[in-house]
């Protein structure tokens, strides 16, 4: 490709673009279709991450791209401040639908860390709408992760992605994660009496509830290995909430709109959060999209306040984008996607909790189509490997090498240290493919322990 005077290699470390590695060599995806993806040079990829927990309807779906067509004949944008549009209103009505009971209202956005950061601004207007100024903290948990944005960020606990932007950040708490396999309280559920989430009593009054917003976590955490939280977690963390006047954010962005084999991943559980914060599979990946689903507890101090939220982007409520959600979002109805994805749950279990048979896998936890294997350099110990061996990028190296989609995450165990790898598959994949997946991450992971271990 060539403007003016200058050739431009797609692809290769001499074209323009500022990739997120600037010493990786990219290969150029040309088209997707179903799970897989196709590359310039004809190569295949089992798309085992939906793109990053994204792409739940597959790839090429043409019902949806029937969508985007008419769209484009209609409007594809106008903004919010002067117009409302069709393709919005209709959207918002059918998630308010899928939303536990007592949401009543939607606020469309263009990404995840637009949606929790949103999420952020609505909990403290809120207060302030109720004559409560003072209410501004978000106590998120260590490892979490809920965008990039230096408000959502500053909720995060993820440390590699905050020590270079630490001087930006807000001054947010934090309280330990839920994670069993490695209790930071060094104690065993059921004995433990979860004090992972009564941390959160006890920072409150640390911070003094007259400061306190709202309290943010994704319910099941795709960050770090999926552990999946005890029975009595969500309900103790909503009782705190309800007690300190605090409102509680439910992260969704990975886990919503069908990844866990519920509509939401707090359903699990069967408690009501005050905002969902969405994304991802709104619109699996065929245009960017989010939305805070807000409760009408919310709502209603916004009615009896100002009636104004003093926050907007460009983009909120995009038609076109809004028209391919609500597409997505009838497709996944129509075919009884989610039932599908619980369905799948334990073909899959099955076939993935055998890779805990391999001496660095710690463990394996999943719900739905979110899975995560952990891996450490001794099963008795669960010791974690040093970080710069880099194990779980090698694996997910050995498995793009073998044509396999995986992500890996770090440094989340201890916040310095820690291996684990994620798949997020879309809702559409086989049982073979689930086969394949399996097969082929098992094989990666012999590859990689034949060096890593014995350390």
């Amino acid at each position: 490709m060539v403007f003016g005077d200058r050739p431009i290699k797609v692809g290769t470390p001499e074209d323009y673009v500022f990739y997120r590695d600037l010493s990786k060599t990219y290969p150029v995806a040309v088209k997707g279709e179903g799970v897989y993806v196709y590359d310039d040079s004809g190569r295949k990829y089992l798309d085992a991450m939906g793109g990053v927990c994204v792409v739940c309807l597959g790839h090429h779906v043409n019902e949806i791209l029937a969508t985007i067509n008419k769209q484009f004949d209609d409007i594809c944008f106008c903004y919010h401040k002067n117009f409302s549009n069709r393709p919005q209103s209709e959207l918002a009505e059918h998630i308010v639908s899928m939303a536990p009971k007592g949401f009543s209202k939607v606020y469309f956005v263009s990404g995840g860390s637009e949606a929790t950061e949103t999420a952020m601004k609505l909990a403290r207007d809120y207060h302030v709408q109720r004559a409560k100024p003072t209410k501004y903290k978000v106590i998120g948990r260590w490892n979490s992760y809920h965008g990039n944005t230096i408000g959502a960020l500053s909720m995060s606990g993820d440390r590699l992605r905050r020590k270079f932007y630490d001087p930006y950040l807000l001054n947010f708490p934090h309280i330990s994660p839920c994670y069993c396999y490695r209790c930071p309280f060094g104690m065993l559920y059921p004995d433990c009496n979860i004090q992972c989430a009564w941390e959160l009593e006890r920072v409150i009054k640390y911070e003094g509830p007259e400061n306190v917003s709202a309290f943010i976590g994704e319910p099941i955490s795709a960050t770090f290995g999926v552990p999946i939280p005890p029975k009595e977690y969500w309900p103790i963390i909503r009782e705190i909430c309800d007690r300190y006047d605090i409102l509680l954010i439910a992260d969704e962005v990975i886990n919503g709109f069908g990844r866990t084999g519920k509509n939401f991943a707090i359903d699990h559980w069967g408690v009501i959060p005050d905002l969902i914060a969405t994304g991802k599979g709104i619109s699996s990946g065929y245009t960017p999209l989010a939305a805070v689903i807000i409760h009408e507890k919310v709502v209603d101090a916004f009615e009896k306040g100002t009636k104004q939220f003093g926050h907007s982007f460009t983009y909120v409520g995009n038609p076109l984008s809004c028209a391919i959600g609500l597409a997505v979002q009838k497709y996944i109805a129509e075919h009884r996607l989610i039932e599908r994805v619980s369905q799948l749950e334990e073909y899959f279990r099955k076939k993935i909790e055998r890779l805990n048979e391999l001496e660095m896998v710690g463990q394996v936890n999943g719900k739905g189509l979110l899975w995560g294997l952990e891996f450490v350099s001794s099963k008795e110990t669960r010791a974690l490997f040093p970080r710069n061996r880099a194990v779980s990028e090698q694996v997910d190296r050995a498995c793009f090498k073998k044509g396999l989609i995986t992500f890996p995450t770090v440094e989340r165990a201890d916040g310095e240290r820690g291996d684990t790898l994620l798949l997020a598959p879309p809702f559409v994949i086989e049982e073979r493919e689930l086969d394949q997946v399996v097969e082929i991450l098992g094989d990666a992971i012999q590859e990689v322990q034949k060096e890593a271990l014995p350390l």
